[in-house]
């Protein structure tokens, strides 16, 4: 049997208050733990225990109440396979710390910070942070002002990112989360030279191993921290792992007055093992099954996540979306912290029209002239008006027919798909599945090409000539091969 040593720099944080081996393992009920502390002061909530295994090693586990004046119940963050009753506890002297600094760079870590990428051991002397930490306070806080260029049309024109601001792409399975949150990773490490923090949260083991692979082969692992805790982990470790993930972050922001760029996937899967643990610890669960304290666990790991006046922690968050139910508690909760909601339409992925957003349903605060121009405003209300005329005539068109159109509706129709085919665009994450070539596009590009289809430069084009293209310019030299007799 495989047991789990306990790191180095936790076991500094599992330092016993009195003589050891006084306090044991009272209860096991899978991940929950009940600890009669015999006699010893009660550690505080949120405290890390340390529990020795028959075999070696030790399992950590996090205090989540006090039972009475002698015990109290922790939830595990690693496998209780191999655990008795009646083990030895070490009453820890704080939340768990866990490794920050240059020195976890490059590296894969769980969610005590123990690097699992086969690597050497973090070297001594590493920092610690605890992973329980508040918010910096208002006064310390700067507002988010600068946009954050992705590269991605749609995006950058109808939903931007504010640096230090937070921003979340929901949708249901198979509709393209992770892989717009990989693209988004690619791009911004060929524009972005900040640090790079990600944590996959409840996701496959294999979606890991490639993302590790990809980032090694393109140079951009050096500046990145890896957090998983992936969906084989007990529900503590994926509960927690956003938090290491964020207090790697924060020593960057803090300490080195470094921009950090945190990518989350899948914060719903967060949210669910919330819920496990609180059924787990038997409270009560409030709407649909979830946890009563849904809305204040969302909020104390966003309110983390923020600019301050020396730099600044942006957030790209993927949400999944059960059952494409928008109403669900989770993905209300999780909307209320975000600057830009990025919505992922199953029936744009069913036409083809990657990256699957949905205009009309996908909305940004930072969609103000005041920060982006009057012009940059008055395009992107454009090019929605188009497209939520030409669905608001659909089912006409399926009964019967565009010709049965005005001439003016149809000519919004040919506008309104034309818009839609151009803000699709290939990705170099998906590069070896398609066989095309990734594009990244300027802001100033995309708004080019949607004033021209607007304005009706492109209205004997064909609609393949703008499928799948970068800038407008490409399209057009599809268009020019095409009427030449060649492949577009």
């Amino acid at each position: 049997m495989e047991t789990r040593p306990l790191p180095p720099q936790t076991a500094r944080t599992a330092q016993a208050a009195g003589p050891p081996g006084s306090a044991r393992v009272r209860a096991i009920r899978g991940a929950v733990l009940d600890i009669d502390c015999a006699g010893q002061p009660l550690p505080a909530l949120c405290d890390v225990l340390a529990v020795a295994l028959d075999g070696g090693g030790e399992v950590l586990a996090e205090v989540q109440a006090h039972l009475d004046r002698g015990s109290v119940r922790a939830i595990a963050l690693q496998s209780t396979s191999g655990m008795r009753r009646g083990a030895a506890v070490r009453l820890g002297g704080g939340p768990l710390r866990v490794p920050v600094g240059e020195a976890v760079l490059g590296r894969l870590l769980d969610v005590t910070g123990t690097p699992r990428d086969g690597g050497p051991a973090l070297p001594a002397g590493t920092p610690l942070r605890p992973l329980h930490r508040a918010a910096p306070p208002l006064a310390a806080q700067a507002p988010g002002t600068e946009i954050f260029r992705t590269g991605v049309k749609i995006l950058d024109l109808l939903t931007p990112i504010a640096q230090g601001g937070k921003a979340a792409m929901f949708g249901g399975a198979g509709v393209g989360k992770t892989v717009l949150v990989m693209e988004l990773i690619h791009a911004m490490a060929e524009r972005y030279q900040g640090i790079s923090v990600f944590a996959g949260v409840g996701e496959r083991s294999r979606e890991g191993h490639e993302m590790l692979l990809d980032m090694r082969g393109s140079g951009v692992l050096g500046r990145t921290v890896l957090v998983y805790g992936q969906m084989n982990e007990p529900p503590g470790a994926r509960w927690r792992v956003p938090l290491t993930a964020v207090a790697a972050a924060e020593f960057f922001r803090d300490e080195r007055r470094q921009d950090v760029l945190l990518l989350m996937d899948n914060v719903f899967r967060f949210v669910q093992a919330g819920a496990e643990v609180s059924g787990l610890l038997g409270r009560l669960p409030s709407r649909v099954g979830y946890q009563p304290t849904l809305a204040s666990e969302v909020a104390a790991l966003h309110e983390r996540i923020t600019a301050t006046r020396d730099a600044a922690i942006t957030a790209i968050e993927a949400v999944y979306v059960p059952a494409d139910d928008f109403t669900d508690p989770a993905v209300t909760a999780i909307g209320s912290h975000v600057d830009s909601m990025i919505v992922l339409s199953r029936a744009m992925a069913a036409e083809g029209m990657y990256p699957a957003v949905d205009p009309i349903a996908s909305s940004s605060v930072l969609l103000d002239p005041l920060l982006l121009g009057d012009d940059h405003v008055a395009t992107a209300n454009a090019v929605r008006q188009a497209i939520e005329h030409y669905r608001e005539l659909q089912d006409v068109i399926a009964l019967l027919g565009v010709e049965e159109l005005g001439a003016q509706d149809r000519r919004v129709v040919a506008r309104a798909r034309r818009l839609q085919r151009f803000l699709t665009q290939p990705f170099t994450v998906t590069e070896n599945f398609t066989g095309v070539a990734g594009r990244s596009v300027a802001v100033a590009d995309t708004l080019a090409g949607c004033r021209a289809i607007l304005d009706g430069e492109c209205d004997d084009w064909q609609e393949q000539s703008l499928y799948m293209i970068g800038t407008l310019d490409e399209a057009r030299e599809r268009e020019q091969q095409a009427r030449q007799g060649g492949t577009p």
